[in-house]
């Protein structure tokens, strides 16, 4: 139960209280700013705390969108503030500094909640101000006000409003003219049968695996099916975060389920597709693979350059291209620079009609080509923007880079052993030198040479490099992505070259496996929890640890018939239950972020 403190008795005729009562608050009524101050102070700290004027006229979703969204640690509408735990410290230093009117010691100034959101601000606590659109809050101060206010609320349609904000700002050109004009009316029907995001979402993975399912039989009537339900299955993935939205119904587990069955169902599908493919003789494992690469690869792109510039402001954030800014006002320009960079939406239609009509070869190279493409276009969009960038990075952007490198014991010892004075950052040289030479290794030498293991132990050593120092460079947001492009890549093609048979497949595991972890640590960052534990880094051995010794593995067990095969399958089996167990107990703890992705295209 969270309470909901208003600042004073409610107007005569007022809902505010059934309002609240509604939304899932216990009411409380203070006489004014110190009583607000004790009943504050008798909620338990580890509920959500709303203070509402009494005066407040307007629509109850406005209320909703401020008061119960629990992915802010704190949000305000006029009228109304809401504060979670971790604000609620900052709320109560500032309700016992909040001004009174003069000659009335407990009574709070016009609109506390709006003054004390201020102060929040100016504490440090970000606080999430909802876009209203038509929806009315307000607080009127007289009664010709408050009339004007209740016969605004009267005429906007409340239910139509819900259902425009469950739709995301920033889709893809398929997801908004192809799925979101019919799919939110599913998320509201979903809503009116008490069915929740999680169970849309579990839906959606159900039909994904059901379509890679049927890709597997590999009959031109399995993938005409496989085609059709990976559609469904998107639709449903449309419906769960709008279902999210229209109910306002967040959660830690939702938060969890949605960041990674994305990726699960797609890259189940991959499977699926490369299983079809060898039954009609076409081993098209190392391209599945190879897709699945290119796709982590791309997304840690996202990842790495967002948390590097997150909390860019003024100047430093000033630093798109005067041709990108020209364009952005040039209507038919955003959808296309939208669809070409292949989002989920267009990617998943474009794989479902390749499928069906197609070989999973064919679905396979035109993936890859797309998503390079898309690729080279946004990262050097990005390179150009950073280069232009002034400002240094924060420490906080720092930390998240270094988090997501996955460095494990041996590149964090080889930091120390080499650590550099002064405060210039070279990690994205170094960690160009890396890759470069150890894929330079992989991909000249024969599989199982001596000299490949040369090459990783230098891996280790530049990787190290590339950390001695905090990543605060322009371009240090490279890091990362070039380290999952190393060690993926590596795996890939130490399987493709060997004689032992099923590498591939059992390849295609272990980095899903990794990829896992690696999703997951981005999620964890988003919510504002750090990186996954320490212990789980030097267990899984970090991106060179576990990129060594699969070069190792190469070269003990070269020419022994499937053994290498056996090695990848029992590495991608412990590394899976790790990271998995791990993961299912931070995101079903109590401390889990919900963390959803808005308006992003992945």
């Amino acid at each position: 139960m969270s309470t909901a403190i208003l600042t004073g008795p409610p107007a005569p005729g007022s809902s505010l209280d059934g309002d609240l009562r509604s939304l899932g608050f216990d009411v409380r009524i203070a006489s004014g700013a110190e009583e607000a101050g004790v009943l504050l102070a008798d909620v338990p700290a580890g509920e959500r705390v709303a203070l509402v004027d009494p005066r407040f006229v307007g629509h109850p979703h406005a209320l909703r969108l401020a008061l119960t969204d629990p992915r802010f640690p704190a949000a305000a509408v006029p009228g109304a503030l809401a504060a979670q735990r971790e604000a609620r410290p900052a709320l109560a230093r500032a309700l016992s500094g909040a001004p009174t009117v003069p000659g009335h010691p407990g009574t709070p100034a016009a609109d506390l909640p709006g003054t004390l959101a201020d102060a929040l601000d100016a504490d440090g606590v970000a606080v999430h101000r909802p876009q209203l659109g038509t929806l009315v809050a307000t607080v009127p101060t007289d009664a010709q006000a408050r009339h004007a206010a209740r016969a605004a609320v009267e005429a906007v349609d409340d239910e139509a409003v819900r259902l425009r904000s469950a739709v995301k700002a920033h889709d893809g050109f398929f997801t908004t003219f192809f799925i979101s004009p019919y799919s939110r009316y599913i998320a509201r029907w979903c809503a009116r049968r008490g069915l929740t995001p999680n169970q849309v979402t579990t839906a959606s993975l159900i039909t994904a695996l059901i379509a890679a399912g049927c890709a597997a039989t590999g009959g031109r009537g399995g993938y005409v099916a496989a085609g059709v339900l990976l559609l469904v299955s998107f639709v449903l993935d449309c419906t769960d975060g709008q279902l999210a939205r229209y109910a306002l119904k967040y959660s830690t587990m939702g938060a969890w389920l949605d960041a990674t069955f994305d990726r699960a169902k797609e890259y189940a599908f991959y499977a699926g597709l490369a299983l079809g493919a060898a039954r009609n003789g076409d081993d098209v494992w190392a391209l599945a693979l190879g897709a699945m690469v290119l796709m982590t690869c791309r997304h840690v792109v996202d990842f790495s350059f967002n948390e590097a510039n997150a909390e860019s402001t003024g100047a430093a954030a000033k630093t798109s291209l005067a041709l990108s800014s020209r364009l952005d006002g040039v209507g038919w320009t955003v959808w296309a620079r939208r669809m070409i960079i292949l989002p989920i939406g267009e990617r998943w239609a474009m794989i479902a009609v390749l499928t069906a009509v197609t070989t999973p070869r064919i679905v396979f190279w035109a993936l890859i080509a797309g998503c390079a493409f898309g690729a080279c276009y946004t990262t050097a969009g990005r390179v150009l923007r950073s280069l232009t960038r002034k400002g240094r990075r924060s420490d906080r952007a720092a930390r998240a880079l270094a988090d997501l490198t996955d460095s494990g014991p041996l590149a964090r010892f080889a930091a120390r052993l080499f650590r550099r004075s002064g405060d210039r950052s070279l990690g994205v040289v170094f960690a160009a030198i890396a890759t470069a030479g150890l894929l330079s290794a992989v991909l000249t030498w024969p599989f199982g040479d001596r000299q490949t293991v040369i090459a990783a132990v230098g891996y280790t050593i530049f990787a190290g490099l590339a950390v001695a120092q905090p990543l605060k460079g322009a371009l240090d947001w490279l890091v990362p992505p070039l380290f999952r492009a190393a060690e993926y890549t590596t795996v890939l093609v130490l399987a493709a070259r060997s004689d032992s048979p099923g590498a591939l497949p059992a390849a295609f595991g272990l980095v899903a496996a990794v990829a896992y972890h690696h999703y997951d640590t981005v999620y964890r960052i988003r919510g504002g929890t750090g990186a996954p534990p320490a212990w789980l880094v030097r267990v899984t051995g970090g991106h060179e640890g576990r990129t060594l010794l699969v070069t190792v593995l190469a070269a003990l067990l070269a020419g022994r018939g499937d053994d290498f095969t056996l090695a990848l399958t029992a590495l991608a089996v412990a590394v899976a239950l790790v990271v998995l167990v791990e993961s299912i107990r931070f995101w079903v703890s109590s401390g889990a972020p919900a963390v959803h992705d808005e308006g992003e295209t992945a």
